[in-house]
């Protein structure tokens, strides 16, 4: 005799239909936020673009957002391996600054970088060749630190989810930590890797707080996507404006879908 399962038999009442009613009220106001820009940007586009200045920020945007989530892939690995596999003196503390960063807005971060790369360790690096402050490499830096606890927490999640008893299994068997690391570990978390680096790119082109204070908005030199559509709407051109935010949007749009898409297969496989 069939049943019926337990989840089919809960009744719904007056607070779930409240729930659906505010998720659909969320739903039309994001929808329309979005739809608003795709409409009043679509007849632009093509012109967007084409346009000189649009396609500088967009190389420079992508540029800087792959440099600076590369760096911060190198760097959030060892990191999230050490919290999730190692024990130390300070871990708890170093979560906490971690989590601290991740709440902090980003213009603050942005002034702190200003201050530090004003500082005596600003002028090393520029006596190095190695200018930060209004400059392009300013643009990595602030992606760079706006992301990297972010990314530290992706990984993080993909390290935690492996099962634990590969460790103690490999140990037995004489492996080394590196040998495990390089061909359990990494190979296991390759698909969350990946979603991180794609996730990350997309908000590293998206930045735009930290990067104003660090190295201002000028047109063809410092000028990323969130600049050009700051500078647009400065001038009143909301057109141009979002014609942009629509380059972003379908940025944005293909790192879900690749992201899911990893997702999907990452549970098809298991």
């Amino acid at each position: 005799m069939h049943r019926e399962r337990p989840e089919k038999r809960l009744r719904k009442g007056h607070f779930s239909r409240f729930s659906c009613a505010v998720t659909i009220f969320v739903l039309i106001y994001i929808v329309s936020a979005i739809g608003a820009i795709v409409y009043g940007g679509a007849v632009h586009f093509g012109d967007a673009i084409a346009d000189k200045e649009v396609l500088f920020a967009l190389r420079l945007s992508s540029t800087t957002a792959f440099i600076s989530t590369s760096l911060c892939l190198f760097l959030a690995v060892p990191v999230a391996y050490a919290l999730t596999y190692v024990d130390f003196r300070g871990k708890k503390f170093i979560e906490i600054m971690l989590e601290l960063t991740l709440s902090l807005p980003y213009i603050l971060i942005g002034i702190a970088l200003l201050i530090l790369f004003s500082s005596p360790v600003g002028r090393l690096l520029e006596s190095m060749g190695v200018k930060v402050v209004f400059t392009s490499v300013g643009i990595v830096f602030a992606q760079l630190t706006v992301n990297l606890p972010f990314a530290i927490r992706l990984a993080r999640t993909g390290f935690a989810s492996l099962d634990q008893r590969w460790q103690f299994i490999a140990y037995a068997l004489g492996a080394s930590e590196m040998r495990y690391f390089f061909r359990i570990v990494l190979p296991n978390a390759r698909r969350s890797l990946t979603t991180a680096f794609i996730t990350v790119f997309s908000r590293a082109m998206g930045e735009f707080g930290a990067t104003l204070m660090l190295v201002g908005i000028t047109r063809l030199k410092t000028e990323t996507l969130p600049g050009a559509i700051y500078l647009a709407v400065s001038t009143g051109n909301t057109n141009m404006a979002m014609s942009i935010a629509i380059i972003m949007l379908l940025v944005s749009a293909l790192s879900l879908f690749i992201s899911n898409l990893i997702g999907k297969e990452k549970k098809e496989g298991e």
